[in-house]
């Protein structure tokens, strides 16, 4: 059976992979692995779990709940709040684990499980492998005083927002914001927390019907939130994903600001502050390159990971540094939570443009973006892409082209028989010149092993 859990937590088509009977059984599994510890003290555990609004969340929240408190573990319901809330809850409760059901920036038909550790912290692949390993296992079944309760988390929101108020640097006031919550899992949280921040507020997808998730809105559909903040004449807006743990913006004029261009305001402002630990910026390989030499340019050093917020987290905790993410608008902040937080980075944002009296367009124009070019060459023997001379040799080859300006990734999907090929230069032209020789490469190379076989 090939494994359960993916990137991020299990995730699929509600009720067709991800079935009431699978998420109970699931937390079971998690409340035996990950509330051990208590058990074998006679304790028992304590969870948190919270939801995105989606249809198919009520009822796998349900199984979840009912599956650990049949396994004896105290269950503390938060109800619809965003993912870093949920994170956040767990070590303000002093909660042993916590989790989360949704599927993120993922339509309304799928759904998705996330466990999170004490302290809120993802889990790692062994902890994962065990709770799977688990399911193999006689569900463990405590009998009268010793099965789990449910409760509400009654001020469950109210001690995220006013976390979240303790964060900035300087308040909101004067500044025109428009918010676009994705009809998820901020459209309460966030317009509250914007407000109590001094903030006039314009707010779209911020009505969850529990089918309209990231449904032509939110940080995968900008183009709602760009013409209201030319409609409104705000001077920012703000995007947040169906669970909320991204961030991605758009300045006065209407112009995308993506989590590259967000990570080097923060940056820069951190480094100003005296904040940024050993003047590092963790990223993954996908950040623009324009952001490396915005950044060495103030004397700032990236240190890049594989794709992926579970990759930067371990970068940052292995050197604790206090600032990372990823140009999908993942950025992570470890002085104030232990993952990716749309609404954390919206206000960190948005408070450069009140303490600056600055712009966005102008606080982003400290870094400029090179042209990124990315084709997916589908229908490959992914395996081979990194052994094979001529693919080699055409990187090579391009790599020379390009020199300083420019760089080649080429990276197989982790989920898909695909090639990732992606081309950044001085100028647009070159880069999609050379990204598409490229992907003829890889496309007659590694199709023709294909074939063979």
């Amino acid at each position: 059976m090939s494994r359960l859990f993916g990137t991020d937590g299990v995730r699929g088509l509600a009720n067709g992979l991800l079935t009431a009977e699978l998420a109970l059984s699931l937390a079971q599994a998690a409340a035996v692995v990950l509330g051990h510890e208590q058990m074998s003290e006679g304790k028992r555990p304590r969870a948190v779990i919270a939801r995105d609004p989606r249809a198919s969340g009520e009822f796998i929240a349900a199984a979840v709940e009912a599956g650990l408190a049949s396994a004896g573990v105290d269950v503390y319901d938060a109800g619809v709040l965003p993912t870093p809330a949920a994170a956040f809850l767990i070590a303000d409760l002093g909660a042993d684990f916590g989790v989360m059901i949704s599927a993120s920036h993922n339509p309304a038909p799928d759904n998705g499980i996330k466990f999170f550790a004490r302290g809120g912290t993802k889990l790692p692949d062994d902890v994962e492998d065990a709770i799977e390993a688990q399911l193999q296992q006689n569900a463990f079944r405590p009998i009268g005083v010793d099965v789990g309760r449910i409760q509400r988390f009654s001020d469950a929101e109210d001690r995220y927002i006013v976390h979240l108020l303790g964060t900035l640097p300087h308040r909101l006031d004067g500044l025109k914001i428009v918010l676009d919550c994705a009809h998820g899992a901020a459209s309460g949280c966030s317009p509250q927390v914007f407000t109590d921040a001094g903030a006039q507020i314009t707010v779209i997808g911020a009505d969850p019907d529990g089918l309209n998730i990231n449904d032509g809105v939110g940080s995968t559909h900008l183009e709602l939130l760009q013409e209201t903040v030319l409609a409104t004449g705000s001077d920012l807006g703000i995007a947040h994903d169906g669970d909320a743990d991204r961030c991605l913006a758009v300045d006065h004029e209407g112009n995308i600001i993506d989590g590259d261009q967000i990570m080097a305001v923060l940056a820069l402002a951190q480094k100003a502050a005296g904040e940024l630990k050993d003047d590092v910026l963790v990223a993954t390989v996908m950040s623009n390159l324009g952001l490396k030499i915005a950044l060495r340019n103030a004397g700032i050093t990236i240190h890049e990971t594989g794709v992926g917020d579970r990759y930067v987290l371990e970068e940052m905790r292995r050197g604790d540094y206090t600032l990372g993410g990823e140009q999908s608008g993942h950025v992570i902040f470890s002085k104030y939570a232990t993952t990716g937080d749309g609404l954390l980075t919206g206000l960190q944002l948005a408070a450069q443009v009140a303490k600056t009296g600055k712009s966005l367009k102008e606080l982003a124009s400290a870094m400029t973006k090179l042209p990124q070019i990315m084709i997916n060459v589908k229908n490959v023997d992914k395996s081979r892409a990194s052994s094979m001379p001529a693919i080699n040799s055409a990187i090579a080859k391009a790599e020379a082209e390009l020199g300083a300006t420019g760089r080649v990734l080429l990276r197989p999907s982790g989920t898909e028989a695909l090639v990732r090929v992606m081309v950044e230069a001085a100028d647009v032209e070159t880069a999609e010149r050379i990204c598409n020789e490229l992907v003829a490469v890889v496309r007659s190379e590694l199709s023709l092993q294909v074939s063979q076989k």
